[in-house]
């Protein structure tokens, strides 16, 4: 994201570590450089395919009283990222965690797709195949909440199609390369999101937020057989 956005006492994190393990070693150095942070005794590229191997190690390291900072490249570690494994094997083995608050996709695409934001689900990224993308929505139907999603730039027109065939043609936001130079948000219902975004090349970090199950925001061409939830204004 924006690296405007990190905290002074996430610096002051970053300077007191003995290791950092990162989703990728090239993009942490940038922030390492734009803050002139020391690079610490050990970097680490903690990837989706190193996370189980990488999360033994640095557990050895933990219980031996070593600092480890875990660094996704945007966002929190663990949310749709490499990090579950080791935050859950510290956990379990008593050693201490720390999570330095920080700048996320998720309350950024709520606040900014102008939806209803008291209550909300985040499900990460949609299924890549049909069928299963379908039963991820479907599960989705009759909630009262807001969804959020991450989806690939190459799949949002495919994501879009899918929620319209199972959840109707609800209010939704198109969410691309939040915080950066070139966010950009859309607005609108689900036909008119897949009409702008059908013939367009997309680049960037994309999150998808749609409403939840409320007449309101449904237009009345979809909302045969969907389940009436009444909410507050």
């Amino acid at each position: 994201g924006n690296l405007d956005d990190l905290s002074r006492r996430a610096v002051e994190v970053l300077r007191s570590a003995d290791i950092i393990a990162c989703e990728d070693t090239r993009r942490t150095r940038v922030l390492l450089d734009r803050f002139e942070i020391p690079r610490p005794g050990r970097m680490v590229s903690y990837r989706e395919q190193t996370e189980l191997r990488e999360s033994e190690r640095l557990l050895v390291s933990l219980k031996r009283g070593a600092t480890v900072v875990l660094c996704s490249d945007g966002g929190y570690p663990g949310i749709s990222d490499p990090g579950y494994r080791l935050i859950c094997a510290a956990a379990e083995h008593g050693v201490e965690l720390c999570v330095i608050p920080g700048a996320s996709a998720v309350p950024v695409a709520l606040l900014s797709s102008g939806l209803p934001s008291s209550s909300y689900v985040f499900k990460g990224y949609p299924p890549k195949k049909e069928g299963a993308r379908l039963r991820f929505f479907e599960e989705e139907k009759n909630g009262a909440h807001t969804l959020v999603i991450f989806e690939s730039p190459l799949r949002v027109v495919k994501a879009l199609n899918s929620a319209l065939s199972v959840l109707g043609n609800r209010k939704a936001a198109v969410c691309i390369e939040l915080t950066k130079k070139f966010e950009r948000v859309s607005r609108g219902f689900l036909a008119d999101l897949i009409e702008e975004f059908e013939d367009q090349k997309i680049k960037g970090e994309v999150t998808i937020v749609i409403v939840g199950n409320n007449p309101k925001f449904i237009s009345s061409m979809d909302v045969s057989g969907l389940k009436e939830i009444n909410l507050p204004e």
